[in-house]
């Protein structure tokens, strides 16, 4: 899905958000439409493994996390790729005028968002026992404030793999104190929509100071 919505916006210049968000009623609609909206469950010990199991103590998803994040940290800073996402965010027209074939990386970018994306609803599945077709709803928001909390600007350019894992570290803990205090999952949607606007607001107030 984030390749196909990488190329919808590349090669079909479709708006990023608009997309985004037709893709993502599209997965959904797909997934209601395959499982009839019921569970799937009865998944093996081995794929349950991935959620639950631990090797020298350590929690393999804590073990998958790190990985994620040392791959991620060397494609952004040590390949081509990773300067032409940082460059592309920063000033696109000006990295089309350098030469970079934005299309295509953007795609990769979009591609890989999507990879990503189906790693986490993977060990989301073996952590549940359950293949739910509405599981992860909502969770868009607890990314995008993750990042932004992190200091990834929204105005792109700007943003370190180290700052988004803070940030999910970060939303990780609100949400379990949240949950450990009783608050409703409605009070807690408005807590995280509170947060993005607000990190949003200091993000834009930085760039103003900066400039």
């Amino acid at each position: 899905c984030g390749l196909v919505n990488g190329v919808l916006i590349t090669y079909g210049r479709l708006p990023p958000f608009i997309s985004t968000l037709g893709m993502m009623s599209v997965a959904r609609g797909a997934a209601l439409l395959y499982t009839g909206g019921r569970p799937i469950s009865g998944f093996s010990s081995g794929f349950r493994y991935l959620a639950t199991g631990e090797i020298l103590y350590i929690p393999v998803p804590v073990i998958i996390m790190v990985l994620v994040y040392i791959i991620a940290h060397v494609v952004l800073t040590r390949t081509k790729l990773g300067r032409y996402a940082y460059a592309i965010g920063g000033n696109e027209e000006a990295a089309v005028l350098s030469g970079v074939n934005v299309k295509l990386y953007k795609a990769m970018v979009y591609g890989l968002s999507g990879m990503l994306s189906g790693l986490a609803a993977i060990i989301l599945t073996a952590r549940l026992n359950s293949a739910q077709p509405i599981a992860g709803m909502m969770y868009e928001l607890d990314a995008i404030a993750a990042t932004v909390i992190g200091g990834t600007s929204l105005m792109g350019g700007e943003g370190r793999i180290i700052g988004t894992l803070i940030g999910a570290l970060i939303m990780g803990v609100l949400r379990n104190g949240l949950n450990l205090l009783g608050v409703s999952s409605f009070v807690q949607q408005t807590v995280i929509g509170s947060v993005i606007i607000i990190a949003v607001l200091m993000d834009m107030a930085l760039k103003k100071q900066r400039k």
